[in-house]
């Protein structure tokens, strides 16, 4: 049987678990997925179907939604109506609803990347018309990833719960002994 190995001090700071999503992490996913898809199009582009102007449009869809329950998940948390009750957010349900924040914002990664791919590529093409009719649909995706993530890191955020209240905010005086 071999000992544990020894934490370092950072490591003993932190606490395991799931911690909020980083903007580095979704950048970095979606720089790879650009020039993965930049590539991709590049050598495909003829074969491809034209575009929609709307292809993005869902993405949109999903971010509204998820605003829709980022103020529904704010009011419940910022007014300590979390629990078991009937009537109240489940904390089951906060947890799914922190999962698909996460997800979400994973997703909007994706998408900004495969749309600037898109993009990149059809900035390059000045002599095609069929680059020309992309162009649009291609920016309204590209924009859409971005309301996405953004919409699913407020989610994220909203699902925080409150700080626990200090002594100095109860009047520094510690409950009864």
């Amino acid at each position: 049987m071999t000992s544990p190995r020894p934490r370092s001090g950072r490591d003993q700071d932190e606490e395991p678990g799931l911690g909020p999503t980083r903007l580095r992490d979704l950048t970095i996913i979606g720089l790879i997925t650009a020039v993965t898809v930049f590539i991709l199009v590049r050598y495909n582009y003829g074969s491809l179907p034209p575009m929609p102007l709307l292809a993005g449009l869902v993405l949109y869809i999903l971010a509204a939604l998820e605003v829709v329950i980022a103020f529904i998940v704010r009011t419940r948390v910022a007014s300590r109506d979390v629990g078991r009750a009937r009537g109240q957010l489940h904390p089951l349900t906060a947890a799914r609803v922190l999962a698909l924040a996460k997800a979400s914002a994973i997703l909007g990664a994706l998408a900004v990347g495969v749309w600037a791919g898109l993009l990149a590529f059809l900035w390059t093409q000045h002599d095609l018309s069929a680059a020309d009719h992309d162009r649009p649909g291609a920016i309204i995706g590209v924009v859409g990833g971005i309301v996405l993530v953004a919409a699913a890191l407020w989610l994220e955020y909203c699902c925080r719960a409150p700080d626990d209240p200090t002594d100095d905010a109860v009047g520094g005086h510690p409950g009864p002994a």
